[in-house]
């Protein structure tokens, strides 16, 4: 509980801070003035804050509930290809040239996510095997990439083409209220099915027939773990594209303070994840570069030496 509330103190600071940043200072006591610089807190930093906040959380709740299913302090909520699919609808509609109707990206990036869903339920069977599920959701996210860069080749000028590659690098940038007022219902009910699954992850990690013999279905744990990291992790490729890392980070980061069970990481993980990525898209925006780097590409700039690390913690600690 004192690592919540913490993680909490921390996220509020860190939105208070964000609010601040950009481009040109905007003092407090302008924030509520109802003129040109209240509008640019309200209507542009506050939202993308907001969604920034929702779309972290997510992603680390996904990955502290991936890496509990899993067994695997690698997994990452991208592993089950459900995030390759979102990303496959969502470039189909640029390709198709029909983005520019309002709210037709987000709906053809959640409907790609639900197509990876089913797909990988077909795939996977109803036998609950730990091994047939990763090994359908690696294929799944394998083919998901091989067609997205298809859609890509396939483009019918440059300027389509630019606008999938820009959009897949993942951002923040111009997100509104009604972004938010999308990502919040589908977040809050993929957390609440992750949180659904807590109990049964922290008996999975005593093995697959310890699992079984406490009473876990693993065919439907494995359905809402599915359904929770569709929406999760669907609703927030819909609004702000690929960003990545986020799942594997966070777990790690959080769990000396909290130990080894699935139950305990979930929640600072959220947190966590909605700090990190709050920070992050601060960063960002004040970065001394001629245009703003992408959101996605942050993280990959952080995650990837955070990864090749624990490669080489796991290696020594093997050897």
């Amino acid at each position: 509980m004192r690592l919540n509330l913490s993680l909490l103190g921390a996220l509020v600071l860190a939105i208070l801070l964000s609010l601040l940043a950009g481009r040109h200072w905007i003092a407090p006591g302008e924030w509520l003035a109802g003129d040109l610089p209240s509008l640019i807190i309200t209507q542009l930093r506050l939202p993308r804050i907001c969604l920034g906040a929702l779309v972290g959380a997510g992603l680390g709740m996904s990955g502290a509930a991936m890496q509990g299913y899993l067994r695997n302090p690698l997994a990452d909520p991208g592993l089950f290809g459900i995030s390759a699919c979102a990303a496959l609808g969502a470039v189909t509609s640029i390709f198709f040239g029909v983005s520019g109707v309002p709210m037709a990206l987000p709906v053809c990036a959640l409907a790609g996510a639900g197509a990876g869903v089913m797909l990988l339920v077909l795939l996977a069977g109803r036998s609950g095997s730990l091994i047939l599920f990763t090994l359908a959701g690696v294929m799944l996210s394998s083919l998901a990439a091989a067609l997205t860069a298809l859609v890509i080749n396939l483009a019918p000028t440059p300027f389509a083409s630019a606008e999938i590659i820009t959009w897949l690098m993942g951002a923040l940038t111009d997100r509104s209220w009604n972004d938010v007022l999308l990502a919040l219902p589908l977040t809050v009910a993929g957390m609440g099915l992750l949180m659904l699954t807590a109990s049964q992850l922290d008996a999975l990690s005593l093995g697959d027939l310890a699992a079984r013999s406490m009473g876990v279905d693993m065919a439907g744990l494995q359905r809402l773990l599915v359904l929770g990291l569709a929406l999760c992790v669907g609703g927030s490729v819909a609004v702000a594209g690929v960003i990545g890392f986020v799942g594997l980070m966070v777990p790690h980061l959080v769990r000396p303070l909290v130990g080894h069970r699935p139950s305990a990481l979930m929640i600072p993980s959220a947190l966590a994840g909605a700090l990190l990525v709050v920070v992050a898209d601060m960063l960002v925006r004040v970065a001394p570069v001629v245009s703003e780097i992408r959101l996605g590409v942050m993280m990959s700039v952080l995650g990837a030496p955070f990864f090749l690390m624990l490669l080489l913690k796991m290696r020594r600690e093997i050897a």
